[in-house]
Order: structure tokens, then C-alpha cells, then sequence
């Protein structure tokens, strides 16, 4: 079963949570392996985010699951990712650091041209970031 690390929108809770998106098309659930670190730049594309691999850079949180083949198409879907076609995100797969050392697991980052003049989210959590962002919007 393939191995995915979340970042942004695609975390439990979020807009397009891969728990929801497996129930929505009958596909068994995601099991969640627990969290991860890859090392790379996060950067605030409005309503979500985007990640810039970067060796150099602190890392980016998330959350490792362990999915179903059939999930994939669906995540390749939300994100956008068609073959033979440019887009914003692409598919990789890529080394994370999770509790238990480095797994290989698929991801979703985005070019770093994609980010020119975009703020970057300094904490590597997206998660966090927005929560902060619409509670520090609701007391202006």
C-alpha cells in the first residue's frame, strides 16, 4: 500500500482531508502512521499551500497514511496532477523524517518558480499558519 505525506490541505480537518475524500468515493480508509518532517519551504498560496523541496531549509510538518492504491487517482485529482499535462503541484515520491527514521512516501510539493512573491510560512505548519490567520482576522 503506498505511503503518503500531507501537508496542507489534505491533514485531517482540512478542506480536502483524505479521510472525507476516501469515504466520498468509497475507498477504505487512510490508516495514519503519524507524523513527519521533510525538509523544504512552505509558502501561502491564499486558501492553501505549497512546498518548495529544499535540502537547506528546517522542514515542513505533516502527517504520514498509509493508503489504499485506489486513493492515489483521487489525491492526483484534488491536486490537480494530470498525466502529460504541466500543473502547479506535482507528484514525487520522496524521503520524509518520521518517529521511526526516514520513510520514502508519495508527496505533493511545487516548483519554486511557482512561489515567487508568495509569503512563506515560516513555522513549516500549515495547519497552525491558518488557524493563527483566521483567528488573528476575526479580531480585526
Amino acid at each position: 500500500m503506498p505511503v503518503v505525506f500531507v501537508y496542507g490541505t489534505l491533514r485531517a480537518g482540512e478542506v480536502n482531508d483524505l479521510n472525507a475524500a476516501a469515504r466520498r468515493h468509497g475507498i477504505a480508509a487512510p490508516r495514519l502512521l503519524g507524523s513527519a518532517t521533510v525538509p523544504g519551504r512552505l509558502y501561502d498560496f491564499g486558501s492553501y499551500p505549497g512546498l518548495v523541496p529544499d535540502a537547506d531549509a528546517p522542514g515542513v510538518a505533516g502527517d504520514l497514511y498509509e493508503v489504499d492504491a485506489a486513493l492515489v487517482p483521487v489525491l492526483d485529482e484534488i491536486e490537480e496532477v494530470y498525466p502529460g499535462q504541466a500543473s502547479l503541484f506535482v507528484r514525487e515520491e520522496r524521503a520524509v523524517s518520521a518517529a521511526g527514521g526516514p520513510v520514502v512516501c508519495l508527496l505533493y510539493p511545487v516548483a519554486e518558480s511557482a512561489v515567487a512573491g508568495l509569503p512563506r510560512i515560516a513555522s513549516g505548519d500549515w495547519v497552525a499558519y491558518r488557524r493563527a490567520r483566521e483567528a488573528g482576522l476575526r479580531q480585526a
